[in-house]
């Protein structure tokens, strides 16, 4: 996974204020800038029943209702106006995903803070979240267990045996995760007494419990977890970690763990979870992940399986929760309140599958992943390149003379046969004669780009956004504006690249042209890729495939509709979810065959062979491999041709060809 900054946003309570501030972990100074906000705590209790009443007036499969659903957008946005100040707010809207440490007073604790609604996004949804709480308790535990390089896991399901889908939950956690390497996994189920995980619970790494949690309203220190012969309590919890520590990660999971045994939860939710997180952290756990209130058993599962998938592959603690929010989210929508509620206790960075180092010494090694990321710039500015020449025919102006058409025409036709340098001569010829012709600008950039000349490509799209602004066309300066952003994003310049994208969306909105509107949230889908955020970038190609798959009569948004299947599919690989990965990598390649857009077929023969490589069919693979170099060879695309030779290079090292290897990485 890729590096993500942690911000660390800072709450305390002080005479009806909250005082706040919020700084880089990496960036702490001397002087810490602090803010002050006046809060109406009855206010905010208001609130927090609301949202609590709104929660439980869910149907049965734990769905909200539209006008629900608006009211809690309503609650929890009004909520982030009242606890937090301007300046926190105007921070946290400039920041993209990172992992934030909600740094709280323990009389905070009962505020719903991972739901605050901004107006655009739920922070649990735009931030990898972990909670760390300013306790006055003074058996604060600081050692913790060394964590294995193979974890062991205990799932402890339906102890009482009285909760079956407790028990389905447990069980198939267990069949999805023994499939994985790296993580032992012992599962047991059912008439579990407490002695056994008395005596077995500091044995392992990470703990799944899906079973009763009995809550003490009078006595919150013998709440606990149920067993079939009574319950291991809250002050048994923190005991059993003086000797010891406790395992690493508990994981506290839906309908029964983290509720009462009522459908219907009350204010004090938040304050049960927190008792619970609280003992297991003062007995030397690093995480504790919890829900609020019953799950719907399906969506619970759901839930834990893309939570695991992503510990096992090496995201954070804080990163594994939001993907499995985020998964709920598109799958099911924001009415599903699954995705709400849980919290998670502990450092939001914390990473417990760490990837191994990778040597350059001997075969079987990790190649695959270094190849997937020096690929993915290459394939993403092949498949938009390629879209943007689409984008541009389709905005050719009417006013055109038919003789510099023609030529250009031309121009386009020895573009697709890879003859460069004819074309380039071509284009030069049109703007001498016809210095306003805009798509001209436009594809001499593309060949430019195409040559890996990016300093002269961007110079040729600056020259389309200008005569495109000057001559009030729209749409053509949507198109420079994308790809303007789009160099910059190869030169890593992020902010600026993201500002033109964002100039492009917002200008092909306001035109209603959704040729360029689609093919900005590609790009943008791209910007999130490269910052790790690939939730993002899967929500922004939804939209944008959407968008084209409506239009796919008209030929340019067909193809734009292949490249969003394309970039789906290799949100797929990057997940290793194979089989998903290959039915959209085809599907794009099915519509790439039928428009004839043979360049794209590149892109598609390396990533078919980066799968075949992942599952060690290596004579599949480099018949794939040899099928994309071939292409890219014949249009001498010297832009592809650099990561074609490296990723050849590196299958040879894995497969210990050494010479071959040497010949192509040099």
């Amino acid at each position: 996974m890729q590096y993500q900054e942690t911000w660390i946003l800072e709450i305390n309570y002080q005479e009806k204020h909250l005082n706040m501030s919020l700084y880089a972990k990496d960036k702490v100074s001397p002087l810490k800038t602090m803010s002050v906000i006046p809060v109406n705590f009855s206010r905010i209790e208001y609130l927090n029943s609301e949202i609590i009443n709104i929660i439980n007036k869910a149907n049965q499969n734990k769905l909200l209702d539209v006008n629900l659903t608006e009211e809690l957008k309503k609650n929890t946005r009004l909520l982030y106006d009242l606890l937090l100040t301007r300046q926190v707010k105007s921070q946290l809207s400039s920041l993209g995903t990172v992992n934030l440490v909600l740094s709280l007073d323990e009389r905070l604790i009962s505020i719903p803070w991972e739901i605050l609604f901004d107006g655009n996004d739920f922070l649990c949804l735009k931030f990898n979240i972990g909670r760390n709480i300013h306790t006055r308790n003074s058996e604060i535990y600081t050692r913790h267990s060394n964590i294995p390089e193979k974890p062991r896991m205990l799932i402890l399901a339906d102890p009482t045996g009285d909760l079956k889908s407790a028990y389905q939950e447990g069980l198939q956690i267990k069949n999805f995760l023994i499939k994985k390497t790296g993580i032992n996994v012992d599962f047991k189920a059912q008439n579990i007494d407490s002695n056994y995980v008395r005596k077995n619970l500091r044995d392992y790494d990470i703990i799944h419990f899906a079973g009763h949690c009995e809550y003490n309203s009078r006595n919150p220190q013998e709440s606990g977890w149920l067993f079939t012969d009574g319950w291991i309590s809250i002050r048994e919890f923190i005991e059993l970690g003086h000797s010891a520590p406790l395992p690493s990660v508990i994981f506290a999971n839906g309908c029964q763990s983290a509720c009462a045994a009522s459908d219907i939860i009350d204010a004090r939710a938040q304050d049960d979870v927190y008792s619970l997180a609280q003992a297991f952290i003062l007995a030397g756990a690093r995480h504790y992940l919890g829900c609020f209130w019953r799950t719907e058993d399906n969506v619970s599962w759901e839930f834990a399986k893309e939570f695991y998938n992503q510990v096992v592959n090496s995201n954070s603690i804080a990163g594994a929760v939001r993907s499995a929010r985020l998964a709920i989210f598109h799958k099911y929508g924001i009415s599903a309140i699954t995705w709400l509620g849980y919290v998670l206790y502990g450092n939001p960075e914390f990473v417990l599958f760490r990837t191994k180092p990778i040597s350059k010494n001997g075969p079987g090694l990790n190649f695959p992943f270094l190849r997937l990321e020096k690929k993915k710039v290459f394939v993403f500015a092949s498949i938009l390149l390629a879209a943007a020449l689409s984008l541009a025919l389709t905005n050719m102006s009417s006013y055109l003379n038919p003789g510099s058409y023609f030529l250009y025409s031309k121009a386009e036709r020895l573009y697709h046969k890879g003859d460069n340098s004819q074309t380039l001569k071509l284009l030069g010829y049109i703007i001498k004669n016809d210095p306003l012709y805009l798509s001209v600008r436009r594809l001499k950039g593309d060949v430019h780009f195409r040559l890996g000349m990016l300093p002269e490509a961007l110079v040729d799209y600056f020259d389309y956004a200008r005569l495109s602004e000057s001559k009030g066309d729209y749409r053509h300066l949507a198109a420079a504006y994308n790809k303007i952003g789009w160099i910059y994003h190869m030169r890593g310049e992020y902010p600026r690249s993201q500002e033109f994208y964002k100039k492009a969306l917002d200008l092909s909105i306001k035109n209603n042209d959704k040729l360029n509107e689609a093919d900005a949230l590609a790009r943008l889908a791209v910007w999130h890729i490269d910052k790790g955020n690939n939730e993002a970038a899967f929500s922004l190609l939804t939209k944008s495939s959407e968008i084209n798959r409506r239009r796919q009569h008209n030929s340019e948004h067909k193809f734009n509709l292949a490249c969003d299947y394309f970039n789906i599919a290799f949100l797929y690989l990057e997940k290793k979810d194979y089989s998903a990965a290959k039915d959209f990598f085809n599907r794009s390649k099915q519509l790439f065959e039928n428009l004839g857009a043979i360049p794209e077929l590149s892109d598609y023969y390396f990533d078919m062979g980066e799968i075949a490589l992942f599952e060690k069919k290596y004579d599949l693979a480099h018949k794939y491999y040899q099928k994309g170099l071939a292409i890219d060879k014949r249009l001498n695309h010297k832009f592809n041709l650099s990561s074609d030779y490296w990723m050849l290079g590196e299958f040879y090292l894995e497969t210990v060809k050494l010479i071959e290897a040497e010949n192509y990485l040099k």
